[in-house]
């Protein structure tokens, strides 16, 4: 008898009573326990977090900065029930410790009372970290602790980057601030450099101006020692010629009476005298001219230089935009200029008012010189005209006298008029010597307000300038510089997708295990019949495939359309299940008809060790090394890496290699049970009392 025909009889006895009839009905649905029931308990645990009772407190008393109320806290709380991470419950502090010892709450969230203050102080001087409370409590679940930890960060990463979104803010907006005060400083730098341009300028007219003045007060200075010389000189002659005339109008009264007799006697003296005194009135003429010619020009030039210093004071102080810093000095200097031009006038003043009295002295002096020259002429005959003599020397002294007082107050007014020219020459000198540092300051410090003004436009031109947009965007970029570009190339749509090629081998190879349990690894009438051992092997191997098809529909039917099982190569998974559910039935019928009741033990040691060591959670990397080990030599590992590429998607080089595998564990196991049924042929003691049955 055939193989299949042999695997058809052994599945058509289940159709012989209920019990078998439920008992192929339940084998039908156990991988439904497994697979279904457990993919369906983990399906989208991520999407009902909202489910999970979490504490949240809210102790923050909120802050100012900046003229603003900032309340950090309350903000958080209301993107937390917008978000609906979790199922929040908003409660005190005690309530939150008490609830999450006792488990009515998985974990709390807490913001500190001066959580707000801390935030805000970020723009003062003592900048603090604002810490969000989390506590958690994993004798309620652990898994729950560790979601939390991933949802928390979450919201401590958009807090902190709201913070830091305000913080830059306000140094953006001082950076427009400082820029705008830098504009303001380079233009009244421009103004200053203007200014002081035209001070300069003004200073270095001055310098000229007061170089001109310095000159001309020179000159009158020299002119009025000159003049003074004169006058001391008028003066001198005229006491002498006065004192002389005196002596002689006394003598010549004292001895008139007796002078006449002696006349003859006194001849040449008086000739003599009369000469010395034509040559004194010579000298005392000359010197009044030179007196009445030098002081109009002299009043003219100290009018000149006073006039001079007055506009300039008038131009750079009076005037000016900025008043020029030498002020005082220029109006000391036309001060002064004003002084010497009245002590000029004075002169001028004097000589107009003694204009007839020394219209008289130089008409006097002429008329003594000749008087003295007919004398010294006349002294010959003097005794003849003594009495005439005497009355002309009367008059003589009189008019010697005059001369005398007048050169007196002539070279009075003089010395003085000296002595003020020569108080301003020295003060131009003065006011030149500082007009010229001024203008050489000034020079420099218009050169410096020029480099500075540049300097302050350059300033601003590299100072930003950013309006409320350009802040916007670089607060954004800087509060959270980086981001996570993720790109999922084939994303499992749901927590239950990605666990489905790891729960789907496992209900199938319960399914395999629990099939031989029914149905015997080897075909009793086979082994009876003394059928071939590749034959026996077959039809103990044929109708748990076939009850492994059936499983493999039913399963993948609940899981697509009841649950919602989306594959992106659908016909591919069925069909590489198919082989997966025959390499299975292959393997556990080795091991049951090798070891018999043991083999069941077996089976499911294998089982254990396969799902430790397939990955189908963790990466087999994070397991300890002995799985690492195993790893590659189970068929677990493979079928889990091709179904998640038939699943979710991706290249198909570990589905084919799968497949290889599955080919080489099922040829490998049917070999193996038929060299078991070969044995099992051969009747020995151990298999009429066996140690160990089930």
């Amino acid at each position: 008898m055939r193989s299949p025909r042999l695997a058809a009889l052994e599945l058509r006895r289940f159709g012989r009573g209920r019990l078998p009839r439920a008992a192929l009905v339940a084998l039908l649905v156990l991988p439904l326990l497994y697979g279904a029931l457990y993919l369906w308990s983990f399906w989208d645990p991520y999407g009902r977090l909202d489910r999970i009772p979490v504490a949240l407190v809210n102790d923050d008393k909120g802050a100012t900065a900046g003229g603003k109320k900032i309340t950090a806290g309350d903000d958080i709380v209301a993107g937390l029930r917008d978000s609906r991470s979790f199922d929040w419950h908003q409660v005190s502090d005690a309530e939150a410790r008490e609830g999450v010892e006792n488990g009515t709450y998985y974990l709390s969230l807490t913001m500190p009372t001066d959580f707000s203050e801390r935030v805000a102080s970020s723009s003062g001087d003592s900048p603090e970290t604002g810490a969000l409370q989390v506590r958690t409590n994993d004798a309620n679940n652990y898994i729950v602790g560790q979601i939390s930890r991933t949802v928390f960060n979450e919201v401590r990463t958009a807090a902190s980057t709201k913070a830091s979104r305000s913080f830059l803010d306000k140094i953006f907006i001082s950076f427009s601030g400082i820029h705008d005060k830098t504009v303001t400083a380079a233009e009244g730098a421009d103004k200053l450099n203007s200014g002081l341009g035209k001070a300069e300028k003004g200073s270095k007219d001055l310098a000229d101006g007061l170089g001109d003045a310095k000159s001309g007060s020179d000159k009158l200075a020299k002119g009025l020692k000159k003049l003074d010389k004169g006058a001391g000189d008028l003066q001198t002659g005229s006491r002498q010629v006065a004192d002389g005339t005196q002596a002689l109008a006394d003598k010549v009264n004292g001895v008139y009476a007796e002078a006449g007799p002696f006349l003859k006697d006194n001849e040449k003296t008086i000739g003599d005298t009369a000469g010395l005194v034509a040559d004194s009135a010579k000298t005392v003429q000359d010197n009044l001219d030179v007196l009445v010619a030098h002081a109009p020009r002299a009043a003219k030039d100290a009018h000149a230089s006073a006039a001079v210093l007055a506009g300039l004071h008038k131009a750079r102080c009076e005037t000016a935009t900025v008043p020029d810093p030498f002020c005082p000095q220029l109006k000391k200097a036309e001060q002064a200029a004003e002084d010497v031009a009245g002590v000029a006038d004075d002169l001028n003043t004097l000589i107009a008012d003694q204009h007839g009295d020394l219209t008289a002295m130089r008409a006097d002096l002429g008329t003594l010189r000749k008087q003295a020259r007919a004398l010294q002429k006349t002294a010959p005959h003097l005794s003849e005209d003594v009495g005439d003599a005497v009355k002309k020397i009367n008059e003589l002294n009189d008019g010697a006298r005059k001369v005398a007082a007048g050169a007196k107050k002539l070279h009075t007014g003089i010395g003085t008029a000296r002595t003020g020219a020569t108080t301003l020459d020295k003060g131009i000198g003065t006011a030149e010597t500082g007009a010229q540092s001024l203008s050489g300051g000034l020079y420099k410090l218009a050169d410096g307000s020029d480099r500075l003004a540049g300097g302050l436009h350059d300033g601003a031109k590299k100072i930003p300038d950013y309006d409320k947009h350009d802040r916007d965007e670089r607060t954004g970029v800087m509060a959270d510089p980086v981001q996570l570009a993720s790109h999922d190339l084939h994303k499992a749509p749901n927590y239950g997708t990605g666990f489905a090629p790891y729960f789907i081998p496992l209900s199938l190879w319960v399914g395999a295990m629990v099939a031989y349990m029914l149905i015997p690894p080897l075909n009793r009438r086979a082994l009876a019949a003394g059928s071939p051992a590749w034959r026996i092997a077959f039809a103990g191997w044929l109708p748990v495939v076939a009850v492994g098809v059936l499983q493999v529909g039913a399963l993948m039917a609940v899981l697509h359309w009841a649950i919602g099982l989306r594959m992106l190569r659908a016909a591919g998974t069925i069909g590489f299940l198919f082989l997966v559910t025959a390499c299975f039935a292959a393997i556990v019928q080795w091991l049951n008809a090798r070891f018999g009741a043991a083999g069941r033990i077996l089976v499911l040691a294998l089982l254990m060790l396969q799902l430790t060591s397939a990955g189908g959670t963790y990466p087999v990397q994070t397991s300890p090394g002995f799985f690492n080990a195993i790893h590659p030599y189970l068929p677990m590992s493979y079928i889990v890496a091709a179904l998640r590429r038939l699943i979710t998607g991706g290249g198909l080089g570990p589905v084919w290699q799968a497949c290889a595998v599955l080919v080489a564990f099922t040829a490998g196991a049917l070999a193996l049970t038929a060299l078991a049924a070969r044995r099992r042929q051969v009747w020995t003691l151990d298999r009429l009392h066996p140690e160990l049955s089930l």
